[in-house]
């Protein structure tokens, strides 16, 4: 029983951290669920009895650190630093996550919020950033994602313009839009391989820019989800946060591994 379960565990969970051959099914799944238990606990048992208010400020507030967290991902990749499953996904979730909660406590305690939080992450994210600047290869991936990722933001900063919505969702619309940006620009021109199980199949099928209409659905379906599934507005918002968080992590994450994998 107990090796069937080990060779589960391995199997689903454990090699793909290692072995980079991504999602399944079942890890997506249960990652899923995951995810949902956390926004939603981290909200009612932290940040509303911590009476922190979510809006801009939050999410300036959480950005350094998930710029740490994303950056010292692909250090890993980049055969920078040695892997470690707290700094492999989904461990450097974890990872950070514990790292920014003595900070957001210590803001709300203090009355100094989110100076301490802002700070601390912000330390973290210049330590990796100064790793990842000394070991990169080549910029051009980078150039790549910004142009595809402003050629993005355009039509939607315009319909923004004509019809807007919540602002703190449009802060995670662009997120993901930076993330397709990185993620085209590795399938499109460095014959990256797509590690979504869902995905990996549309960009075999379509091409990589079939990213754009798919992402724009998803996105589409949880505005309205959320707006109609989760009442209390400030929740709402939190929920807006952690998509914005799913965004920018890999927006973060996938040119920065390109940039130190590839020379030239």
């Amino acid at each position: 029983m107990l090796e069937s379960l080990w060779q589960f565990l391995n199997q689903y969970f454990i090699e793909p951290m290692y072995t980079r051959e991504g999602y399944n099914p079942v890890n997506t799944f249960v990652y899923a669920f995951l995810f949902g238990l956390g926004v939603t606990y981290s909200y009612r048992y932290i940040i509303r009895p911590l009476k922190i208010k979510v809006d801009e400020r939050l999410f300036w507030a959480v950005t350094p650190m998930v710029v740490f967290g994303a950056t010292v991902r692909a250090l890993v990749d980049g055969g920078v630093l040695k892997p470690n499953p707290w700094i492999l996904t989904p461990g450097i979730f974890f990872t950070a996550f514990f790292l920014i909660l003595p900070a957001i406590f210590a803001d709300a305690k203090l009355g100094t919020y989110p100076k301490i939080t802002i700070g601390w992450g912000t330390v973290l994210a210049l330590w990796a950033n100064y790793l990842l600047v000394t070991h990169a290869k080549s910029w051009r991936p980078y150039e790549l994602t910004l142009i595809h990722t402003i050629a993005s933001w355009i039509p939607v900063l315009l319909y923004y313009r004509w019809r807007p919505f919540d602002k703190l969702y449009l802060y995670a619309v662009l997120a993901h839009l930076f993330d397709m940006g990185s993620t085209v620009a590795g399938l499109q021109f460095y014959n990256y391989r797509e590690v979504h199980w869902i995905e990996h199949y549309l960009v075999q099928w379509f091409g990589p820019y079939i990213y754009y209409p798919w992402i724009a659905l998803i996105l589409i379906v949880v505005y309205y989800g959320l707006k109609y599934l989760v009442t209390d507005e400030e929740e709402r918002r939190f929920w807006y946060l952690a998509i914005y968080i799913l965004g920018l992590g890999p927006a973060i994450r996938d040119p920065a591994q390109m940039i130190l994998q590839i020379s030239g």
